[in-house]
């Protein structure tokens, strides 16, 4: 079961945020379509017997130093747009991969070092009326993506398949040989239920994944307001983890 509340402390976190106005829309996936894009020793994390893609559109908000407090004028706020699949270490601990990150803004291009797909590009989210609309376009390239929400009730009682598609307190990156952790703390997401009006979107298939088919299993969150991220780093041999 993944932990509802984050799973470890970030004492010294390098950087401090807000992710507001999240949707997850997940779609199962046969595991055997997920396993060429992750890298050994990664194996490909299940649940129902599947492996899970998410596209997960939100705001990056008040991206800063630790020190720094939220809501200073001139501190970076963009829209970010993730595809993920979810991963465990041989040593039993899991996290995201990232697929592709659609970004705003070029400030995060320097991620790529340790070998996280960012991808400059266009991206708008918008809240007319009482729906949430999220576009991006890659530049260059022809991967775009165009969502259309309706956020619903709050859940008051997260299911475990709810917690298991929205929680993970650790991403995973691959670059020069080395497998790189980036941990990550927050209070748990505020989650609601939310229905897809209109999904027309080009970042499954440019990553390598056939076009989904099934129905997705969508959340909108409000957001989190206090993020704090680690420092990314070589991840442990798989007998050192806990």
């Amino acid at each position: 079961m993944v932990a509802y509340g984050a799973e470890q402390r970030v004492r010294l976190p390098v950087l401090r945020a807000g992710w507001r106005t999240q949707t997850f829309v997940h779609w199962p996936v046969p595991a055997e379509a997920v396993r060429p894009l992750v890298p050994e020793p990664l194996e490909v994390d299940e649940y129902e017997g599947t492996a899970w893609v998410g596209l997960t559109p939100f705001v990056m908000a008040d991206l800063r130093p630790p020190g720094v407090p939220a809501g200073l004028p001139g501190l970076p706020t963009f829209p970010e747009t993730n595809l993920r699949t979810y991963v465990r270490h041989p040593g039993g601990r899991d996290g995201l991969w990232f697929l592709s990150l659609e970004v705003a803004c070029p400030l995060m291009l320097a991620a790529r070092a340790v070998g996280v797909p960012y991808h400059l590009g266009a991206l708008e989210v918008r809240r007319p009326e009482e729906t949430v609309v999220y576009a991006g376009r890659r530049r260059p390239g022809e991967a775009s993506y165009r969502l259309v929400v309706r956020p619903g009730a709050p859940i008051e009682r997260p299911t475990e398949r709810d917690v298991w598609l929205t929680s993970r307190w650790r991403a995973y990156t691959y670059r020069l040989g080395t497998l790189w952790e980036t941990p990550a703390e927050h209070e748990p997401w505020p989650l609601a239920t939310a229905t897809v009006e209109e999904l027309d979107e080009t970042l499954t298939t440019a990553a390598g994944l056939p076009a989904p088919t099934a129905e997705p299993v969508v959340h909108f969150s409000e957001g989190v307001g206090h993020v704090r991220l680690g420092a990314t780093l070589p991840c442990p041999p798989a007998h050192s983890a806990p």
